[in-house]
């Protein structure tokens, strides 16, 4: 275990090194690294199903976590491959944007009502620099409406709106915000919204051979 310590140890001092560069590709050592760490997280019992035993799976998420600065865990548990692009996690965003430094307090303020089609939501933080309250974009059921979102096949809108509100307020916020917190990915909801819904088993965690 102090091993493996020591071992994560070297690989922070290494990504604190080579920051000037953003650029894990300049950096032969951090790759090293990454790659032993990325074995190690492939033997676990903790990490998800596609990592474990996969520890190129695993080497694509740490590389990812170390450009966003968050943990390596977390974009297992929230990274897919929805209609062949990487997708975050609808969950992911509020995560994310609370992870990166910049906001605190951040919170969901729920508007309008449901029984006349008004319900909307947006997400507001606090800056953690300035102080200065920030608010999203509002997501109303109308704009779903409006923007064919909620009339996909297998719309996730129509069984819980509520729940899509938030993630959409969430995803907007992060990448009007904050985005680099997204890498320039969409949701897996922003996906489907477009797309339409794919089967459970057609999503994937990203991997080194997509």
């Amino acid at each position: 275990m102090s091993e493996e310590l020591a071992l994560q140890q070297e690989y922070a001092d290494q990504i604190v090194t080579q920051e000037a560069t953003q650029n894990l590709l300049q950096n032969t050592k951090a790759l090293n690294l990454i790659s032993k760490l990325a074995d190690r997280y492939s033997k676990s019992d903790m990490v998800p199903m596609n990592y474990k035993g996969k520890p190129e799976n695993c080497f694509v998420a740490l590389e990812l976590a170390s450009r966003m600065d968050v943990s390596p865990v977390l974009v297992m548990q929230n990274l897919y491959i929805v209609q062949g692009k990487p997708s975050w996690a609808g969950q992911a965003c509020k995560a994310l944007i609370d992870g990166s430094g910049k906001f605190i307090n951040s919170e969901y303020v729920m508007t309008g009502n449901m029984s006349d089609g008004t319900r909307g939501c947006y997400l507001q933080a606090v800056n953690a620099k300035t102080g200065k309250v920030v608010r999203g974009t509002e997501i109303t059921l109308k704009m779903a409406q409006d923007e064919g979102w909620s009339t996909k096949p297998g719309s996730k809108w129509k069984t819980m709106p509520e729940q899509m509100l938030k993630y959409r307020a969430a995803a907007f916020f992060a990448r009007t915000e904050c985005p680099e917190c997204l890498m320039g990915f969409q949701t897996a909801d922003e996906r489907e919204d477009v797309f339409g819904a794919e089967p459970e088993k057609t999503k994937t965690i990203i991997t080194m051979e997509d």
